[in-house]
């Protein structure tokens, strides 16, 4: 069983979410995201999704565009986002998920990134810019290497549609809470809510919800209609962001705030 199933298993027999905080590898530079997967995991995170910087991030805001060129200027490539998950493995056995786009992909060979991924330890990827039309191939590779391609649906994919990705989807559906580019917002949309309460009941694959979510009262209020996850992206690369002068300040803000998160998404924090 592929630790990420396991990961939403457990805690969904506890009533507990899983909860995903993202980093982008690389910023501000590779020493600094090992200790920022040590913090998160030591705070409360139950999976890690991990950026691999791309020049053109289509489906990022603001916050996590800037991280992805503070990466790219320390010189963060792909092959470095492998050694750095390889260096990972050495002190956590946590599910990580790679969010890349499918360029990057392409550029290293389909069979080579799924065996790669598979070596270094990762058990998942999002591939935002992959569109269920075109991913026969990279999921071919995907399902011999164990690792789940993570499909994203949005607020307005239809019925039909969801069918489709749930036929091939894995791990679990990456719900965006809002319809545009990843930020921290501070209210939830009225349709994500009516949209959540469409989809769960077709599908048995879990759902997290990302895009917008910061807050606790957002975690506990998605869990009540029955989300099973969260991601948090770009409040974490905000605080980062406030603090590269004093950047073991950022750690401690980072995990004083992923604690505060976590316990969102237990039973006493609902």
């Amino acid at each position: 069983m592929n630790s990420i199933d396991k990961v939403f298993r457990d805690l969904n027999e506890k009533g507990e979410g899983v909860f995903i905080p993202f980093i982008t590898l690389g910023d501000p530079n590779l020493d600094y995201s090992l200790k920022l997967v040590k913090i998160l995991e030591e705070n409360g995170a139950d999976i890690i999704e991990l950026g691999i910087p791309f020049s053109d991030p289509i489906a990022d805001g603001p916050t996590i565009q800037a991280s992805s060129q503070r990466a790219l200027n320390y010189g963060m490539n792909t092959d470095i986002a492998f050694e750095l998950v390889e260096k990972i493995r050495k002190f956590t056995n946590i599910p990580l998920v790679f969010l890349t786009y499918y360029n990057l992909v392409l550029q290293r060979g389909l069979s080579k990134f799924f065996s790669d991924a598979k070596k270094s330890g990762i058990q998942g990827i999002v591939i935002p810019d992959l569109p269920i039309e075109e991913a026969a191939p990279a999921l071919d590779f995907a399902k011999k290497n164990d690792v789940h391609i993570i499909f994203m649906v949005t607020p307005t994919t239809n019925e039909a549609r969801f069918h489709k990705i749930l036929e091939v989807a894995g791990g679990f559906i990456y719900f965006m809470a809002v319809l545009g580019t990843t930020g921290a917002r501070k209210n939830l949309e009225k349709i994500t809510a009516e949209s959540l309460l469409h989809l769960l009941p077709i599908t048995n694959l879990p759902i997290a919800v990302g895009f917008g979510i910061s807050k606790a009262e957002h975690i506990r209020e998605l869990l009540k209609i029955g989300a099973h996850g969260m991601i948090v992206g770009s409040a974490i690369i905000k605080i980062l962001e406030n603090n590269l002068n004093d950047l073991d300040n950022a750690l401690e803000k980072i995990g004083k705030y992923i604690k505060e998160l976590k316990k969102a998404t237990k039973k006493e924090g609902l």
